[in-house]
């Protein structure tokens, strides 16, 4: 009898079929939904009853079948659960209160424990409040998969975690979004336990947690887990990095992923990472090492993703990592790599010709020298980035071959010459970034034509526009931009289609283009719903702007130094920064300002044409920080609804037809720091609430109608480092009081009415005795230790102690009545560079002294009694400075000496 049976092919698929059905454990599902047994039910709720869930994610946990319950899976065949996944549904919204909502917490009860067959549970991105992970989950023995990432647990990871002998994949990852982001709550301080799990775990992550307290076995116990393929320990506290392997150990041999990031090793790269010869990613980002790439790195041949950004690596980029053949993400940013790129490059294309590379990053190191041509047989790239560098020369015209680039980086470099017409084959790029560097030539439609896939553009060169854009004035391009900046380069003179056409923006930049044309009105109502950043400063833009558009994602706007003209534009926006300075605008401003613009927090408007009253609504954007409304038409009387609550702390309504007295109000601002009210028509005395402006440091009130005494208790402003009253009509004498200000450091009482001697305490001016920081607060003001009194009723002589300013680099004490002798040791002002003694009473000769001065720039003595030889070291050539002394001779005076006096050597 023949034995051998003829089977036919149906039959092995039938069988096959059987043997899959006994052995696999499914989970319910409509078509054969298993029934609940009631105990694993009770368990399921005893540990529903222990959690809070704000967003009511469990109520479907009530029903008869607890697997039909959403996050529950049993086993189809025996009703057992097998699977409770509770991962955060809303866990890509950490950052707001969207993750909250949808966050469970409480307690986790040790009802679990009765659910003997869980094999998957997942609790991820919730919210426990830093309980500690309870130790009874290690007694859950038929996990296979146990994830706790995300969701604020504290204190030590328990040991009985090592009880769970077929577990394969354990995710602790314990960055919080509950608190400071990098805050590390969860610790282990004994690794041992992972011994329990060397035959089963193929995955671990334990990233932010603290393994500070294994010391320096970390390593050798990570090591004995045999079947690891992927271990993270991002921001671990881990202090040291052993250079070699225990040999006692498994060696992680099937390891795949690594990621040892944000720990700080101070270390060369290990040798002992060479011989994990299945990595495929290698993190070690932040980690502080030190020396030069080693060759071992050829032995990586599955290498794909290697980052070691961010550490302090130096010397040339080799060859070897060029010569790797899986290599599709390198990232060596941040560190102190230098030399030229072309072996390292060479390799790639050499080796691979296509190569597999995908994204290169070399940010921000010391590289230098030109891009090869071999740059363009990277044709699979997708992402290059080599900002920060000192690269030179133009971009080869090679880069046309990278036909999948998406994103492209060249800010911040040295680079110059044309920028290739090459450059507008690359259909697929979305990021193109060419900021900060000396581009010069043409730019035409063809650099743009098939450039589908745009949607960021950068483009920066130096301040005069030597890279011009030639497009047709009518050409419509083939992409619509989300984000566009363009600085320097001339666009304009007119505001072309291919600007018109981009309705898709939400950030725009073009800052010195050279556009002097309007800007349709249309335009403006196109991107109004997407913007967020708006700056257009430094054109010559002109027109008017639209009214009454909504722009509800706009945060600032600049649309300074241009030649707008017409009335404040009503825009409704949360924008914090509104800049319209130097511009045309006129008529007056919105009375509810802080319903238009309620979020405003720096307000520039200066040098316009603006009219009326300063509106009080301005008191109702408790934000506000700054407001500048110099050089304006501004008239009426300033503001007195000013609030504790607000936050300004810089006042300029300079240069205006402001009337009125000073607010006795303006010091209940808490903040208030700088304070320039100077040429307009203010009148009274200054308020003695002043005195309660603690922090006030820079105060300008010259040019009103200002009257009375000096008050004495200007000396308790702690902070003041400026106060000028030049130009009014304060009387009476200076008071001694004000030399213990002890931080003022410009003192400018000119042209009012003061009288009496320069104090003879003026010498105690310790800031520019001691020569502190001078905070240079503004953009148009030059701040200088000074000292001006020109232009009162000064007299008697110059005191001793004002030699004691050692920083002095101003003293104008012009049109006074000060007599006496220029003090023969004046140079122990060594620091002035301006001294104004001019028309006043000084007698005696010019000491010597002051030719020793070598900062001095300005000098005026005339309209004195000044007699004797002017001294030869004296180079000033202008005699103007010395006329009406009588008694002086010398060059550059037409006057000679007597041939004895000329030989008298003076003091």
């Amino acid at each position: 009898m023949n034995l051998k049976l003829k089977l036919r092919p149906s039959f092995f698929f039938s069988f096959l079929v059987f043997i899959f059905l006994l052995k696999k454990p499914d989970l319910g599902s409509a078509s054969n939904s298993p029934k609940c047994i009631s105990s694993q039910r009770q368990a399921l709720l005893t540990f529903k009853q222990s959690l809070t869930d704000p967003s009511g994610r469990l109520s479907s946990w009530s029903g008869p079948d607890c697997c039909k319950w959403r996050g529950v899976g049993c086993d189809r065949r025996t009703s057992y659960v097998i699977k409770i996944d509770l991962r955060n549904p809303n866990q890509t919204l950490r950052r707001n209160g969207e993750f909250r909502k949808g966050s469970l917490g409480g307690m986790i009860n040790p009802s679990l424990t009765r659910l003997k067959f869980l094999s998957y549970l997942d609790l991820s991105s919730n919210d426990f409040n830093f309980t500690e992970i309870p130790e009874f989950l290690g007694h859950i023995v038929s996990l296979r998969y146990l994830n706790l990432s995300f969701s604020s647990f504290s204190g030590e990871v328990p040991a009985s975690l090592g009880n769970l002998s077929k577990l394969e994949s354990l995710d602790l990852y314990a960055q919080t979004f509950s608190d400071d982001l990098f805050t590390i709550n969860l610790r282990s301080g004994n690794l041992g336990w992972l011994s329990g799990l060397s035959s089963s775990l193929t995955y671990l992550n334990m990233g932010f947690v603290s393994l500070r307290g294994a010391g320096e076995v970390w390593l050798e116990d990570l090591s004995r887990l045999e079947k690891l393929k992927e271990l993270h320990l991002f921001s671990c506290e881990i202090w040291n990095l052993p250079l070699s392997f225990p040999s006692s150990s498994a060696n992680l041999k099937l390891l795949e992923v690594l990621d040892l990031s944000r720990n700080s090793f101070i270390s060369p790269i290990p040798n002992w990472l060479f011989d994990l010869t299945s990595l495929r990613k290698l993190f070690l980002q932040s980690v502080r090492l030190q020396g030069t790439i080693s060759p071992g790195f050829k032995k990586l041949k599955l290498l794909e993703t290697l980052d070691l950004s961010k550490n302090e690596l130096s010397g040339e980029i080799p060859a070897v990592l060029g010569d790797l053949p899986q290599l599709k993400h390198l990232d060596l940013s941040e560190n102190s790599f230098e030399g030229q790129i072309h072996r390292f490059l060479d390799a790639l294309s050499k080796n691979k010709g296509n190569s597999s590379l995908l994204s290169l990053s070399l940010m921000f190191d010391r590289l230098e020298g030109t891009l090869p041509e071999s740059l363009g047989a990277l044709r699979n790239l997708q992402i290059l980035e080599l900002t920060g560098n000192s690269f030179t020369g133009s971009i080869p015209s090679s880069v046309g071959n990278m036909a999948s680039l998406k994103k492209l980086d060249l800010s911040f470099n040295s680079m110059n010459g044309k920028i290739p017409e090459s450059l507008g084959k690359l259909e697929e790029l979305v990021d193109l970034n060419l900021m900060e560097n000396k581009w010069e030539g043409v730019l035409l439609k063809s650099h743009f034509v098939n450039l589908r896939s745009l949607k960021s553009f950068t483009l920066a060169t130096e301040a005069n526009r030597s890279l011009v854009f030639k497009v047709p004035s009518t050409w419509v391009p083939p992409f619509r931009l989300e984000l566009i900046r363009i600085e320097n380069c001339q666009i304009g003179p007119s505001f072309p289609m291919w600007l018109q056409v981009q309705n898709k923006l939400n950030s725009v930049t073009l800052r010195n283009t050279g556009i002097a044309d309007k800007i349709p009105h249309s335009w403006f109502s196109i991107i109004a719903a997407g913007v967020t950043e708006l700056y257009l400063e430094n054109n010559r833009i002109k027109g008017t702007l639209p009214q009454n558009l909504v722009f509800p994602n706009l945060a600032a706007f600049d649309l300074s130094s241009n030649n707008f003209q017409g009335p404040f534009p009503r825009w409704t926006t949360y924008a914090t920064e509104l800049y319209l300075y130097q511009n045309n605008f006129s008529g007056s401003l919105p009375a509810d300002i802080h319903v238009l613009m309620p979020r405003l927090k720096n307000i520039k408007l200066f040098q316009n044409s603006f009219t009326g009253k300063i509106p009080s609504s301005l008191c109702e954007l408790t934000g506000l920080e700054t407001l500048n409304l110099r050089n304006n038409r501004f008239s009426g009387s300033l503001p007195k609804c000013w609030r504790p609550s607000s936050e300004l702390y810089e006042i300029d309504a300079s240069e205006n037809s402001i009337s009125g007295q000073i607010p006795e109000s303006l010091c209940v601002l808490p903040r208030l720091s700088v304070l320039l009210l100077n040429q307009n028509a203010l009148e009274g005395n200054i308020p003695d609430t002043f005195q309660n402006c603690s922090g006030i440091t820079h105060v300008h009130l010259g040019g009103n109608k200002l009257t009375g005494k000096l008050p004495s208790w200007l000396s308790k402003l702690s902070s003041l480092s400026m106060l000028r009253l030049p130009s009014n009509s304060f009387d009476g004498q200076i008071p001694d009081d004000l030399c213990s200000a002890p931080s003022l450091h410009i003192l400018d009482l000119s042209e009012n009415k003061l009288s009496g001697p320069v104090p003879k305490c003026i010498g105690n001016l310790t800031a520019i005795v001691q020569g502190k920081s001078v905070d240079e607060y503004y953009e148009y003001q030059e701040i200088r230790d000074s000292i001006n009194l020109s232009g009162n009723n000064m007299y008697g002589e110059i005191p001793a102690g004002i030699l004691d300013l050692t920083y002095l680099r101003i003293l104008n004490l012009s049109r006074n009545s000060v007599a006496g002798s220029i003090p023969g040791n004046i140079s122990k002002l060594g620091h002035l560079e301006t001294l104004d003694l001019s028309s006043n009473k000084f007698s005696g000769a010019i000491p010597q002294s002051l030719a020793a001065i070598s900062s001095l720039r300005t000098l005026n003595l005339s309209y004195n009694k000044l007699e004797g030889s002017i001294p030869k070291q004296l180079k000033f050539k202008d005699p103007s400075i010395y006329i009406g002394n009588e008694l002086l001779c010398g060059k550059p005076l037409s006057k000679k000496c007597p041939r004895k006096q000329q030989n008298v050597v003076l003091n």
